[in-house]
């Protein structure tokens, strides 16, 4: 049965401007009743998560990289102090009444500590050099990253206090229990005892479960408690605030004044965006939301006004249409010709497991009687790993790989019949080659593989010819 209450979750960014966020989504001019059946799932400050496990884009190590590397300095000591400064320093700026700050400072402390004993024992354990602590290891990783969580939720709901909000903190991350329960059954106990009609739960985006977040969700654990969380309590709708809208392009590419917010579209969609990287949602989150026909919005925190756009699972536009344009600016195509290929079963599967096994993300493939080409969300050095292994279990055939990029033309339904043809001509009219071209049977998406040098120019050309010169596209989204 669907609910009265909404499950919002708040990005990490989004978090860092307190004030904004107070004003916007938080409070936002409620009073009384208003204030409540709402359940706020938060992502941790942004850059504390980077500094508690390793930056997720540069790659610079934190508190639990620079354990793992063993190195035999005091690094992760210092970078765990880094995260006490960090954290002591985001208190100090949201905090009005010494007593909270003292009170979050003291939270963190005791979080920060306990933590930093953990990995003193481990690293005696590690030294005497007979003991494996792999699993042990992992469950760091997982204790390191429900710090920032924590330390997000319980301030919010101190913030929250002050401006006489009754909200509590509702604490997923597995701190002092024993207990390794699967992530619904303590969701579910957590929240159960709550009157959403007088209490504003603030939970943390991590939660301690059987098999951990990280290990099976990656840096997306927080989607993750937050879809269960709305399907669980039955939510009437899913909201995620994040820092930009979802728009029609990269406005930074195509310009502010171009690019559209999205006003509707559907979970295939933002399946189709989490496959080029740019998500509205972790594809495992969204799943549990539209089986449960929740229906999810994405608002902009900084808009109050706006609405954002609504994705639901039954979306589809009245008139065939490019909704967004985007796509991955650093690939790699990996190919893989072997001569004695066609009629023979099991290449596809050991590439596959191979593929796996060495982390790489498969945006898009293709083959034909004796190549199969996969194109990759990877690095490099990832994909030269994997080329190497292959060359191993087949030593007859040519594995080779190549930088390229992919732009993606994204839709609820972009079945019109001249819509390949116009994107070419685009693209032939600013000079731009093709390498290759995707185009399914089930009109969601075409893809066009283009020289890495070429992807903002095709960006904005194909944003041109189907979306800004399309005056059903753009009347469309102007209105939304």
């Amino acid at each position: 049965m669907t609910g009265s209450h909404s499950v919002e979750k708040i990005g990490g960014t989004s978090m860092a401007a307190t004030a904004t966020l107070l004003d916007n989504v938080l409070v936002a001019g409620r009073d009384g009743a208003d204030l409540y059946k709402r359940i706020f799932v938060v992502s941790a400050y942004a850059g504390i998560t980077d500094l508690l496990l390793e930056h997720k884009n540069g790659g610079q190590p934190g508190v639990h990289a620079h354990f793992l590397a063993d190195d035999g300095t005091e690094a992760w000591r210092a970078a765990m102090e880094d995260v006490r400064s960090a954290m002591h320093a985001r208190n100090a700026d949201m905090f009005a009444h010494t007593g909270n700050r003292d009170q979050a400072d003291r939270f963190i402390d005791r979080r920060i500590d306990a933590i930093a004993a953990c990995l003193e024992d481990l690293a005696r354990l590690r030294s005497h050099g007979r003991f494996r602590i792999d699993g042990q290891l992992a469950s760091a990783r997982e204790l390191l990253a429900g710090i920032g969580e924590a330390h997000s939720a319980h301030s919010t709901a101190l913030l929250l206090r002050e401006r006489g909000v009754n909200a509590v903190f509702v604490d997923l991350t597995l701190w002092n229990e024993q207990d390794n329960r699967e992530l619904d059954e303590r969701i579910t106990e957590a929240l159960a005892p709550i009157d959403l009609t007088t209490t504003l739960p603030v939970v943390t985006g991590y939660a301690g479960c059987a098999q951990g977040m990280i290990s099976r969700y990656a840096r997306g654990y927080s989607e993750m408690t937050f879809s269960r969380v709305a399907v669980l309590t039955g939510a009437r709708e899913a909201i995620i605030h994040k820092e930009f809208h979802l728009s029609s392009a990269d406005p930074r590419l195509v310009g502010v004044e171009k690019a559209r917010k999205i006003g509707r579209t559907n979970y295939d969609v933002a399946d189709q965006l989490a496959n080029m990287g740019m998500e509205a949602i972790h594809p495992g989150a969204g799943r549990g939301l539209r089986q449960a026909g929740i229906a999810l919005r994405v608002r902009n925190t900084f808009h109050r006004e706006d609405e954002g756009t609504l994705i639901r699972g039954d979306y589809v536009s009245d008139k065939p249409r490019v909704e967004i344009v985007t796509g991955i600016r650093h690939a790699q195509a990996l190919r893989f010709f072997e001569q004695d290929m066609v009629g023979v079963k099991g290449y596809d599967a050991t590439i596959l497991e191979i593929l796996a096994r060495h982390g790489a993300w498969i945006a898009s493939k293709s083959s034909n009687a004796n190549m199969i080409t996969h194109y990759l969300s990877a690095d490099a050095a990832t994909v030269g790993r994997v080329a190497g292994d292959l060359r191993l279990h087949y030593p007859d055939a040519s594995v080779s790989a190549s930088p390229v990029s992919l732009v993606s033309l994204i839709g609820s339904d972009i079945s019109r019949p001249s819509l390949v043809a116009d994107a070419l001509k685009a693209l032939a009219a600013e000079g731009i080659g093709i390498i290759a071209m995707q185009h399914q049977i089930r009109s969601v998406d075409v893809q066009f593989i283009v020289d890495v040098e070429d992807y903002d120019g095709a960006v904005r050309a194909l944003h041109r010819a189907l979306v800004e010169n399309d005056e059903d596209t753009m009347g469309v989204l102007r209105a939304a």
